[in-house]
């Protein structure tokens, strides 16, 4: 039985060379790998999840006023149920969600925007911040471990990412409805920054489509990091580490009739980082990506396909 590995992170810190191995491995099989120990407060996770499913119990109206009304919306702020949308399907996903930026862009700076932050639940902006900085953390000890085995230096993402529009999403899958049907809760679909990490969902449920074209439950230890590859990094190593599909499938019984929260952290690159393919990475196929693309256009263009993005 395929199963993706935990590997614990602290042996970056006394034995790198096979952490790394363990890790390509994974990555190279699976696009996904998951952690412990990676550093992110247990307590705070709890915390958060506690504030976040305060927000989404709010009137409609309520959340509603969170809302982004400029095109490029959804990157801060409130995200409607059922807005969201695969670019393989036609049907909105069932869920509803928050982003959370950077706290530490300049105002004027011409891409990040500030954020939006909730009057009614006075811990979301404090526990959202420190939730934040502690996944970037842990995503930057992760990205460190995958440049080793790509034979690049330890911090060669750490320059890339400084001012990347990096998200956190607050996620909240409501109660299925019978007239929800036939969506579901995340349709198949990659994602696009370069990694996704996700720590401590409250159900199970997601699911990754392995080589062999079958779906593979992730059923990782609570408090388990789970890090899979996105769009970019799968760009930018011409396809070594692959940005598999993956999805969120409906519960069934009294499954069905519970939330579903979950907290993923999309780690970005400098929005003028320009995604050109690593030349390590360069096969006998040759280079499948022989034009390149910033991180800002990119994210663009993947935005408007899943209806994210207007202009």
């Amino acid at each position: 039985m395929q199963h993706v590995p935990t590997l614990d992170l602290r042996r970056l810190d006394h034995d790198p060379d096979g952490l790394v191995s363990e890790l390509g491995e994974s990555y190279r099989q699976f696009g996904f790998c998951c952690f412990s120990h990676h550093g992110i407060d247990p307590a705070l996770i709890e915390a958060a999840y506690t504030e976040f499913a305060r927000f989404f119990a709010l009137p409609t109206g309520t959340k509603a006023q969170y809302t982004v009304r400029t095109a490029g919306g959804g990157g801060r702020g409130y995200v409607g149920f059922r807005v969201e949308t695969a670019r393989t399907s036609d049907i909105p996903d069932l869920k509803e969600f928050y982003h959370i930026g950077r706290s530490d862009a300049a105002p004027d700076d011409p891409v990040l925007r500030p954020n939006l932050w909730p009057d009614e639940v006075p811990g979301f902006r404090p526990h959202g911040v420190a939730l934040y900085a502690a996944m970037e953390a842990a995503g930057q000890r992760v990205l460190s471990a995958i440049a080793r085995d790509l034979g690049l230096a330890p911090d060669f993402f750490a320059g890339l990412t400084g001012r990347g529009d990096s998200i956190l999403r607050a996620l909240h899958y409501p109660p299925i409805a019978p007239e929800h049907l036939p969506a579901v809760r995340a349709e198949a679909h990659e994602d696009i920054s370069l990694i996704t990490l996700l720590v401590g969902a409250t159900a199970s449920g997601l699911e990754l489509l392995t080589r062999d074209g079958a779906w593979l439950p992730i059923e990782a230890e609570p408090g388990t990091l789970v890090v899979n590859v996105g769009d970019m990094l799968q760009r930018l190593t011409n396809q070594v580490y692959p940005s598999t599909t993956h999805r969120v499938v409906n519960p069934t019984g009294e499954a069905a009739g519970r939330s579903r929260y979950s907290m993923p952290f999309f780690l970005a690159p400098n929005m003028d980082f320009v995604i050109e393919t690593l030349p390590g990475c360069i096969g006998e196929g040759g280079d499948l990506y022989p034009e390149p693309i910033t991180a800002h256009d990119y994210l663009m263009q993947r935005l408007r396909e899943i209806r994210m993005q207007t202009a």
